[in-house]
């Protein structure tokens, strides 16, 4: 009864931490249009920078520079991978962004809890039930109806999700806090950053105090959601972490639609009838079966 009140316990938190992510990066796409001015990859750099002096207050505010400096090897390797995931993904959303593609990035979003799904299938045997198989291969078929309408793949949505696919499922390999694991990603990508905004500033590519500060709110903006993250994909299975992750691309298509005036093709609407129906059937059977567990728990 104990592990069971206690996993329950897990479940609301990780949820918690899921929907405060997927919330903050739902609207994130506002404060990237807001910094236009910056190229894509100096608007990652400054997010790595700037995000260091916020990480090493978290880390000795929560205690976690003990587990940097315990940190096994194989962890390391994990970190090291994750963080190119990561930097990838961060490098393609912001491009979709600035190239006006808020509604193509959205689809990635949408895509990727499957991905997840799919992903903790393979490598963390997660088991499968028939109806998320069903929510898998209802979402197959509306990628592979683009794929046959478009003749081409929607290779920025797919990059998106694969990139964040893969950073969940190695971050599920590496026990470690979500401050801690966080900081060694940012410090591994911090020399590549750090470098690219000096080669910049010796090529008279320079900024005034209002730009900088704008590109240093980049650093709050990129910590505190994958803090969240990071914390609720210890405490969630991926297939939970999923569900969740739809909250983040419908706000991002809504901006993209009411707030951007992007033009989504006919045939992105039939796509994304699909993937919706997707998650309705994954979101459908996440809360039956969370309702039928909860019962069983009070009984």
């Amino acid at each position: 009864m104990s592990s069971s009140v206690h996993e329950l316990g897990d479940t609301r938190n990780g949820l918690s931490f899921a929907f405060a992510a997927y919330g903050i990066w739902g609207i994130a796409p506002i404060y990237f249009v807001w910094v236009s001015f910056a190229q894509p990859l100096e608007v990652v750099a400054h997010r790595v920078v700037w995000g260091i002096p916020l990480l090493g207050v978290l880390l000795l505010v929560s205690g976690q520079w003990r587990e940097v400096k315990s940190l096994a090897a194989p962890a390391l390797g994990y970190l090291l991978v994750s963080a190119l995931c990561l930097s990838i993904n961060w490098l393609m959303f912001v491009y979709a962004i600035q190239t006006e593609r808020i509604a193509e990035a959205s689809l990635g979003y949408f895509i990727n809890p499957l991905v997840s799904i799919v992903l903790g299938w393979l490598f963390l045997r997660e088991r499968l039930r028939p109806l998320q198989w069903l929510a898998v291969a209802v979402a197959a078929i509306g990628v592979c109806s683009e794929l046959w309408v478009r003749a081409s793949l929607p290779w920025l949505g797919l990059t998106l999700a694969l990139t964040f696919g893969l950073y969940g499922l190695l971050r599920k390999q590496v026990n470690v806090g979500a401050v801690a694991g966080l900081s060694i990603e940012t410090a591994v990508v911090a020399p590549f950053a750090v470098g690219f905004l000096v080669w910049l500033s010796l090529h008279g590519s320079t900024r005034d105090i209002g730009e900088l500060l704008s590109l240093g709110l980049g650093g709050l903006v990129t910590v505190v959601p994958l803090i969240c993250f990071a914390a609720a994909a210890i405490r969630l299975p991926l297939t939970t972490l999923g569900f969740v992750q739809y909250l983040s691309p419908s706000c991002a298509l809504m901006l993209a639609i009411f707030v951007y005036g992007e033009v989504v093709p006919a045939e992105r609407w039939f796509t994304f009838a699909f993937i919706w129906g997707a998650l309705l059937i994954f979101s459908f059977e996440g809360l039956y079966r969370y309702r039928k567990q909860r019962l069983q728990t009070n009984g």
